[in-house]
């Protein structure tokens, strides 16, 4: 072989392992967001080849727009107002959302149930006591989304002081809207938090699945506990969702001492009495589980709340106060 044929053979061999290796490092590298939004903080991670961090912060401000009661501006503000009835597609599909749920639960799951939770100080007014039993019964009189509709882009409510608090809704809704622009713009890999309700894709930045840790309901006492309180959870690399909702950290206390959590039964109009300390839904999207997961919380037993998850078609992973004052782990988990 002629010398020129040889180094004309090692080009290319060069040229080949140039393009392998430019071919390999085109793989998107992990970009990381962080900030506060609706009341709370974010963690974003994801594999893009560009920052997406302003497109992040329009889908926030977007959801803001259209579903916070404590924005004045805000659609959903303007229709508990009575200033219109019109909705956009963001109100119709988290009260779709709603609308299944409160059907799947037998009627604790409400969001209409915000004027209640206004008398019990879980809202923009301060608690001062247990309200009267009157005041109770005239919110209650508003409450009911099976008897409000969607029709013609018009919301039809039940009565004129019918309110929409869709908060237990639209975090996971917001989570949900921005892990579909993630996907329009072709990431693949993403981790999308936002104050502990989360949104998953792919694998982690380890090439592994993504592992959640839950909190247990109060924190470990000793470091030792960490690990024995604390549930971790493998997600990817199809997408999933994970939405945990407990009644151990929102809590308001009477004149009298006694003490309440943030759920309210909309069938009592009080404080839900539940053995659940908290409860963790694992579904497809975090809209239905942020809205399962309250849903958990307002039902008596663990067994209840096993059977509308079953019904849901969702997993849920329970946590109950056993006698000996440790926590008891109830779920339905297949995997």
């Amino acid at each position: 072989m002629k010398i020129s044929t040889i180094k004309c053979s090692f080009i290319k061999l060069l040229l080949i392992s140039a393009l392998f290796l430019n071919f390999a490092s085109c793989k998107p590298s992990f970009r990381t967001n962080d900030g506060s939004t609706w009341g709370t903080n974010y963690h974003i991670v994801y594999a893009a080849d560009r920052d997406l961090h302003d497109s992040v912060v329009a889908v926030m401000r977007s959801v803001d727009m259209a579903l916070s009661k404590f924005n004045p501006q805000s659609e959903i503000s303007r229709i508990n107002a009575g200033l219109t009835d019109t909705v956009g597609p963001m109100i119709a599909d988290v009260f779709e959302v709603s609308v299944r749920v409160a059907e799947l639960s037998g009627g604790v799951y409400d969001p209409t149930v915000g004027p209640v939770c206004e008398l019990w100080g879980f809202g923009r007014a301060e608690f001062s006591d247990v309200p009267s039993g009157s005041a109770i019964a005239a919110a209650l009189a508003t409450v009911g989304i099976a008897d409000c509709a969607i029709a013609d882009n018009r919301l039809i409510k039940k009565a004129p002081g019918t309110e929409f608090d869709f908060s237990s809704v639209a975090k996971g809704y917001g989570i949900d809207c921005i892990a579909a622009m993630l996907s329009r713009n072709g990431v693949e890999d993403y981790m999308v938090e936002i104050g502990g309700e989360i949104s998953a894709r792919g694998l982690s930045p380890k090439g592994r699945p993504w592992r959640i840790q839950i909190d247990a309901p109060e924190a470990p006492a000793t470091p030792a506990e960490l690990h024995s309180r604390l549930t971790v959870l493998e997600l990817g690399p199809e997408p999933v969702a994970v939405a945990t909702s407990g009644n151990y950290r929102n809590m308001r206390s009477a004149a009298s001492g006694a003490t309440f959590g943030h759920t309210i039964s909309p069938v009592t109009g009080r404080p839900a009495t539940s053995e659940i300390l908290s409860a963790t839904v694992i579904a497809s999207d975090c809209a239905l589980a942020d809205a399962l997961a309250t849903a958990c919380m307002a039902l008596p037993t663990a067994a209840d709340a096993l059977a509308l998850a079953d019904r849901a078609g969702v997993e849920v992973l329970l946590v109950t106060a056993a006698p000996d004052s440790t926590f008891k782990l109830h779920s339905n988990r297949t995997r």
